[in-house]
């Protein structure tokens, strides 16, 4: 009889406190920095690591995530708008463990939704938290009023830089912005395309420094990518180089950001409740 409570009781817990989906937002400073091709690889390599993901393409407009993968969507997250269409229909299925969202276009502004609008993605969305482990938003480069009420409703934000010093400059203005919003909500920093690794420290020791002391922010380094020829092969074959070239250095360097991403310490439990509750806040506060 305790052995049939217990897992009674165990059930009962399961529907109140589902395991759901972990939303991260990739974000970066200024385009042509890899943000989308990162984006990619790293999902696909927590689908190595036994992870369901899906990959939320919210650059409308200049998303390419079809274009990297070298597929056609059927239909994007502007046409679940303007067709009604349910979720399910315009995700895409590229394995057991990964799914994605085409951007699309058409709309100028897909965050400027009036109330029926966004109950409508609310409803959508809540289809999916327990399909998957972990929700992760592809944004736009820059930050606009709408994209910026989904940033700092996720869980967790990754901001994608190269050691360049524009893309720098963007990247510590972003950092400034979300930190300005939310104090708490916790940053990842991913240095793409270094030259060398003596070089992608120093970037992420100077980034890390100034938000340290100017913002009272700790920049968690998930990651540095190696500028990696076999990069731009990938994108010109439309083959993400972590499927067709794992043993290339820019692969193994992915790889890595996926194991440090599920080594800090995250809970298998979220409550993916939160995006929504925050972002339903925001919206309103328009």
């Amino acid at each position: 009889m305790n052995d049939q409570a217990a897992n009674l009781r165990r059930k009962v817990e399961a529907k109140l406190n589902p395991i759901q989906a972990k939303t991260i937002a990739v974000v970066s400073g200024k385009g042509g920095v890899g943000k989308s091709n990162f984006a990619l690889n790293f999902c696909l390599s927590l689908a190595k690591r036994q992870k369901k993901v899906l990959l939320f393409d919210l650059d409308i407009g200049m998303g390419n995530i079809d274009v990297l993968l070298g597929r056609s969507s059927k239909y994007s997250i502007v046409d679940m708008f303007e067709k009604q269409l349910p979720i399910q229909d315009v995700m895409e299925t590229v394995s057991d463990s990964f799914a994605y969202i085409s951007a699309g276009s058409g709309l100028t502004d897909i965050f400027s939704w009036n109330d029926g609008q966004f109950h409508y993605f609310v409803h959508q969305y809540e289809k999916l938290t327990d399909l998957f482990d972990f929700i992760i938003f592809d944004m736009g480069a820059g930050i606009t009023e709408g994209s910026a009420n989904f940033l700092l409703a996720a869980d967790e934000a990754i901001v994608v830089t190269t050691p360049e010093p524009t893309s720098l400059t963007d990247a510590y203005a972003m950092i400034k912005h979300i930190t300005r919003k939310d104090q708490e909500l916790p940053l990842y920093l991913l240095i793409n395309r270094i030259p060398n690794e003596r070089i992608g420290k120093q970037t992420a020791a100077r980034l890390q420094r100034v938000a340290g002391q100017f913002l009272g922010k700790e920049l968690i380094l998930l990651g540095m990518l190696p500028d990696d020829k076999a990069v731009v092969k990938a994108v010109i074959n439309q083959t993400p180089f972590v499927e067709k070239q794992p043993r290339t250095p820019a692969a193994k360097a992915v790889m890595e950001t996926a194991d440090v991403f599920l080594g800090c310490g995250i809970p298998e439990v979220w409550k993916t409740s939160s995006f929504i509750k925050k972002l339903s806040h925001f919206i309103k506060e328009r």
